[in-house]
């Protein structure tokens, strides 16, 4: 395989018309970051705003500034911000709580609105956390079941029955970056008179989505991997319009109440996007979240895709054609129109390794039990990045410094 050489990639890099954006992002100089698909950088403009709502809004004005900052409509302001990145009209996403918790008021939502049929449908090779909250809803409908693609039947598609009330599904896949056709799988669902779940964790943000053009019911996120709100910031929700005035979900707090300072003693849940709202929101955490997402304003999502595939597709090439031989085996899809914004390697000591790029300056992550994963956020990687990475793997693999004791040591996150 012919390699691109140095002159060319830094003629794609001076192509780039995102290429200004990196300058918002507060990067280590001596770093490659391949990991916002786990945690996204911070922008200048995040910290800023952190800054400024606990030294001035808390510190200033405290409890003034539910009312003075705007600090309790945030989730609904911030949901509509991130609608735009999602494909999503006004009034149908809040940001609220954890991906996890989303996932359940989101599920029971869509069997509530299915009843008498008892079934979920799921990936056997979903992200955990989809699975354990998808088992944890199960557990409180008598009669109701989970159903795995890949463990109880071949395909979705194919386990697709009158039964079936719910299918959660993942837009991207976690570990592989394999990506669903969002439009054609939530038309067959519909068709089948069940509801879809889209998980998109590893798509917003990272390619377009188009959640009302798709007809999807509802779709979960999180913000802090592409959007770069911090480590732990605040999920999102979505509810197609069409459903918000039936659709119930069952942790029914002050915040999703139609008037939740009228401390009234009966719920009545509010007639819009507020009622997927639990309790008292992170406040300095979506703060933070305002800062990151006004670097989009101004982002062509169409140029964002066309980027990405550029990058992965030049790792791939550099990868494979440094390292053939090498012990690495391809997990993600080699057509980019399949493939997410990130690449998936896998190698028998994968952990290892991936231990020994990070003391190179290449940060990645690995997925147990044996993947290396590079996740490529267009707004602030290079296509010069890139090629760090690959010649920085090839020569951990040539060199076998991987083996080095200290590579093996495991840490509680990985």
């Amino acid at each position: 395989m012919t390699l691109f050489d140095r002159i060319e990639i830094e003629a794609m890099d001076a192509r780039d018309p995102l290429r200004g954006l990196r300058d918002a992002f507060v990067l280590a100089p001596d770093e490659v970051y391949l990991d916002g698909n786990s945690l996204g950088v911070p922008t200048h403009a995040a910290q800023a705003e952190l800054l400024r709502a606990a030294r001035d809004e808390w510190g200033g004005d405290l409890i003034r500034s539910w009312n003075k900052a705007g600090w309790f409509d945030l989730p609904v302001e911030l949901g509509d911000r991130i609608g735009r990145l999602i494909g999503a009209a006004p009034g149908q996403v809040v940001v609220s709580d954890t991906t996890s918790v989303n996932i359940y008021k989101a599920l029971h939502a869509a069997m509530a609105l299915r009843p008498g049929r008892r079934t979920i449908l799921a990936e056997g090779g979903s992200f955990p956390t989809d699975l354990y909250i998808a088992e944890g809803v199960v557990s409180t409908l008598p009669g109701a079941r989970l159903r795995l693609e890949g463990v109880d039947g071949p395909a979705i598609e194919q386990m697709l029955d009158g039964d079936v009330a719910a299918v959660l599904v993942n837009h991207v896949n976690y570990k592989t970056g394999a990506l669903r056709d969002m439009a054609a799988l939530t038309a067959r669902i519909h068709a089948a008179g069940a509801l879809a779940i889209w998980d998109l964790c590893h798509s917003a943000g990272a390619l377009p989505v188009e959640l009302d053009a798709a007809g999807a019911d509802f779709a979960v996120g999180c913000t802090y991997k592409y959007l770069n709100g911090g480590p732990g910031s605040p999920a999102f929700v979505y509810a197609a319009q069409r459903h918000l005035g039936q659709a119930r979900q069952p942790l029914s707090g002050w915040w999703g109440h139609a008037r939740p300072f009228a401390f009234e003693t009966g719920y009545e849940g509010d007639p819009g996007i507020r009622r997927f709202q639990c309790g008292t929101q992170p406040i300095l955490s979506m703060r933070a979240l305002q800062g990151a997402l006004a670097i989009w304003d101004g982002v062509d999502m169409a140029a964002l895709r066309a980027k990405s595939l550029a990058l992965t597709d030049l790792f791939i090439q550099q990868v494979e054609a440094r390292c053939a031989g090498l012990g690495l085996r391809l997990e993600s899809p080699r057509d980019g129109e399949q493939r997410g914004s990130q690449v998936a390697f896998g190698h028998d000591h994968a952990w290892q390794v991936m231990q020994a790029l990070i003391a190179g300056g290449v940060i990645g992550d690995f997925r147990a039990p044996a993947t290396l994963r590079f996740g490529f956020a267009p707004l602030y990687l290079r296509h010069m990045d890139v090629l760090r990475a690959a010649e920085t793997l090839e020569q951990v693999l040539k060199s076998e410094s991987w083996r080095d004791p200290r590579f093996a040591a495991r840490s509680a996150v990985t």
